[in-house]
């Protein structure tokens, strides 16, 4: 449902309920009827099929019988920031440097309202699992990365979040309690890093650190992964910190000499 605060007077409310449909489409939604779009966006149904007409019109949406599905033109959204932000001359090589000294994954996020946003991404794994790919979007409070970034935050942030946080058990070991969330925050604050152990998905076990602007801000998240099982949080603390900790500082070092990086992580 559309909900921004503080819209300026210049505001087009048109262009907002256009890429909500958009944003509305996902795994579990990757085709929807004319209700289910203005349902699920909170728009009354001739709205949304406006907007569905705008869109398919300029090639983002297509229809099939009554059910509609983006079409790959909407990547062309994607890959204007990713270039833009030389997300692949910068941050591609940092994460899959990471990947070619331990193996499994490793993700750079950056938090979007409530989620952590998948900015860059490298892996190795091939078993099923929660896909960490360019453009996801996953609950901060099960990432290690979104418990790095909440870290970051101020402490008003940080408690209209918890306050206003419905968490979902995504596995039976994710942490959905505003209480345990808040230590677990504070821990990462204080530890400098966090890790997680099936949070998000079965046999993901995680470990973040920071990545800070040149006035000591946190503004994105580094993390690595294993396969639970294979690895441990404190077998990763051991073995992977160090380098972690290392490449997160370049990419703080990136930013300063790439001003179009640097704010769009300020944003």
């Amino acid at each position: 449902m559309i909900q921004i605060e503080d819209r300026p007077p210049e505001f087009v409310e048109a262009l907002a309920k256009g890429l909500a449909i958009i944003e509305a489409f996902d795994a579990a939604s990757p085709e929807m009827s004319l209700s289910e779009i203005a349902r699920k966006v909170g728009l009354s149904p001739a709205a949304a099929r406006r907007s569905l007409i705008t869109l398919t019109a300029l090639g983002y949406v297509s229809q099939c019988g009554k059910r509609f599905h983006l079409t790959p033109k909407v990547m062309t959204l994607a890959s204007g920031f990713y270039f833009s932000a030389r997300i692949d001359e910068i941050l591609q090589p940092r994460v899959a440097e990471i990947v070619a000294r331990f193996g499994d994954a490793a993700s750079v996020g950056a938090l979007s309202g409530p989620d952590v946003v998948y900015v860059a991404h490298y892996s190795v794994q091939r078993a099923r699992r929660a896909a960490a790919v360019v453009g996801a979007r996953y609950p901060a409070y099960a990432t290690s990365m979104g418990r790095v970034l909440l870290a970051g935050l101020p402490e008003g942030a940080l408690c209209a979040y918890l306050d206003t946080l419905q968490a979902k058990p995504l596995t039976s070991k994710t942490c959905t309690d505003p209480a345990q969330l808040r230590a677990a925050v504070a821990k990462a604050r204080a530890d400098g890093y966090a890790t997680t152990v099936d949070q998000l998905d079965y046999g993901i076990t995680a470990l973040a650190v920071p990545i800070r602007n040149a006035a000591g801000d946190t503004v994105a998240a580094l993390n690595t992964s294993g396969y639970t099982g294979l690895v441990t949080p404190e077998t990763l603390v051991a073995e992977r910190l160090p380098e972690l900790t290392a490449a997160a500082s370049a990419i703080g070092h990136d930013l300063k000499r790439h001003p179009v990086l640097q704010s769009i992580f300020a944003a």
